[in-house]
C-alpha cells in the first residue's frame, strides 16, 4: 500500500496550528484596529470623514495590510505556543514513543509554512497594492489633511536612449502639459529638436504612451543644414506616462510585483537614481515570504527543547525502542491496537486524533539511555 502524503497526525497538527495562527492574527489585529481608531478619531471628526469611508476605504484595507506585514511574526509566535501546548499535553511524547522522528514531525510545520507563505505572497503581490491606493488616499485626505500632488513644473526625463523630454508645466488632472520639447542625440550630437506649445495624454487610446501634440515644430539637423517642418496637430508614441511626473508618498506600496519590476527597469534605463525605496519594496516582498519556513523551524526548535515531567523533546533525541519492548509502530497507537504480548507491554489510550501514552500501571520506572537522556517508561 502506498503511504499517504498526509496522515491523521499531519491533518491534526495542521488544523491545530492554522487555528492557532488565525486566532492570534484576529486577536492582535482587533486590538490594533481599536488603538488606531482611538488615536485618529479626532482627525476623522475634524476632517469630516464619513463612516462609510472609515470602514470600507480605510479599515477594510488597513486589516489586510498589517496582517500581511506581521504575518511572519505571528507564524513564529504561533509555532512556539502551539508546540508548547503539544508538549504540555504529552502529545509529542506519544508520537516519539511510537517511533516518529523529529524530522517527520516537521512535515506538517513545513506544509503550513508553505501555505501561509503562498497566501502572503499573493496578497502582497496583487491584492494589497490595489487596496493601498484607497488607504493612502484616505490617510492623505483625512489623517494628514494633504492631497496628492496634481501638477509638476520643469519636468525633464530621458524617455529613451539618447532622447530627452522636457515640459515646463504638467497638470495631472487634465493630463496636459505646456511648452514641451523633445531632443534626440546621436553620438552626443543633437540630430532632432521637437517643440510643441501643448501636449495631452490620450487616456482613451488602446495604445499605451499615446500623446497628442499641438502646434508642433520639428528641426532636423543634417550636418550644416537643417530641415524644419510644422504641424498643427500630431499624434506620437512617447514612452512616458503622467505618473512619471507626479510622485506620491509611499507610491511603491501601491504597485504590484509586475508594475514594480517594470517601473524599476524603466527608471534605470532613464538614468534615474531615486530608486532605493522601490527596489527595497520589490525585494522585501520576496524576502518576507521566504522567512515563514525559517520561523516554523526556529519556533519548533525552541519548543522541542522544553521538557515536562522528566520528558525530553530535544532535537536529535530518538526514542530507543529497546526501552519499550513491545511498543510496536505508529499504527498501533493510531488504531488503538495493543502490541504483541510481552512482559513489558506498553498501553496507549486514544485522545482526540493524536494518542497520548497514559500510565495505567502501578509504578513508573525511570531509565537512562546512552545519550544521557531521561525518559519515563510505563510498565504493566
Amino acid at each position: 500500500m502506498r503511504p499517504r502524503l498526509l496522515t491523521r497526525i499531519d491533518r491534526y497538527l495542521i488544523a491545530k496550528f492554522l487555528g492557532t495562527y488565525f486566532f492570534s492574527i484576529f486577536l492582535i489585529i482587533s486590538i490594533a484596529v481599536v488603538f488606531d481608531f482611538n488615536e485618529n478619531v479626532d482627525k476623522f471628526t475634524t476632517n469630516h470623514a464619513t463612516w462609510h469611508a472609515i470602514i470600507f476605504q480605510y479599515y477594510l484595507n488597513f486589516i489586510p495590510y498589517f496582517t500581511n506585514l506581521f504575518s511572519a511574526l505571528f507564524v513564529f509566535l504561533s509555532v512556539i505556543f502551539f508546540t508548547t501546548k503539544l508538549a504540555d499535553n504529552s502529545e509529542i511524547i506519544a508520537m516519539l514513543s511510537a517511533g516518529v522522528s523529529f524530522g517527520r514531525l516537521w512535515r506538517p510545520y513545513l506544509i503550513c509554512s508553505a501555505l501561509i507563505a503562498a497566501m502572503s505572497f499573493y496578497l502582497g503581490a496583487e491584492v494589497i497594492p490595489k487596496g493601498s491606493v484607497r488607504r493612502l488616499a484616505f490617510e492623505n485626505q483625512y489623517k494628514r489633511n494633504k492631497k496628492n500632488p496634481t501638477y509638476a513644473d520643469n519636468v525633464q526625463l530621458q524617455v529613451d536612449t539618447g532622447v530627452i523630454a522636457f515640459m515646463e508645466h504638467f497638470d495631472g488632472i487634465s493630463k496636459t502639459g505646456t511648452h514641451f520639447s523633445l531632443d534626440k542625440f546621436k553620438n552626443k550630437k543633437l540630430i532632432s529638436h521637437l517643440t510643441a506649445t501643448s501636449v495631452e495624454y490620450d487616456t482613451l487610446s488602446d495604445v499605451r504612451y499615446h500623446w497628442r501634440l499641438n502646434n508642433v515644430t520639428i528641426r532636423e539637423l543634417r550636418g550644416l543644414r537643417e530641415h524644419i517642418t510644422h504641424h498643427v496637430r500630431m499624434d506620437s508614441i512617447i514612452t512616458m506616462e503622467p505618473q512619471d511626473f507626479l510622485f506620491i508618498r509611499n507610491q511603491q506600496e501601491t504597485m504590484t510585483i509586475g508594475e514594480l519590476r517594470e517601473y524599476i527597469e524603466k527608471q534605470k534605463n532613464r538614468g534615474s537614481g531615486n530608486l532605493k525605496a522601490f527596489e527595497v519594496e520589490y525585494h522585501k516582498r520576496f524576502a518576507i515570504r521566504g522567512i515563514h519556513p525559517l520561523h516554523h523551524r526556529h519556533g519548533a526548535l525552541v519548543t522541542q527543547a522544553k521538557g515536562r515531567h522528566g520528558t525530553l523533546a530535544g532535537r536529535g533525541h530518538r526514542p530507543q525502542r529497546k526501552l519499550y519492548p513491545a511498543a510496536g509502530n505508529i499504527s498501533n497507537i493510531l488504531h488503538q491496537r495493543r502490541p504483541a504480548s510481552g512482559p513489558g507491554r506498553l498501553v496507549a489510550k486514544h485522545h482526540l486524533l493524536i494518542h497520548r501514552l497514559v500510565p495505567i500501571c502501578q509504578g513508573t520506572q525511570m531509565t537512562q539511555n546512552k545519550q544521557k537522556t531521561w525518559i519515563f517508561t510505563t510498565w504493566t
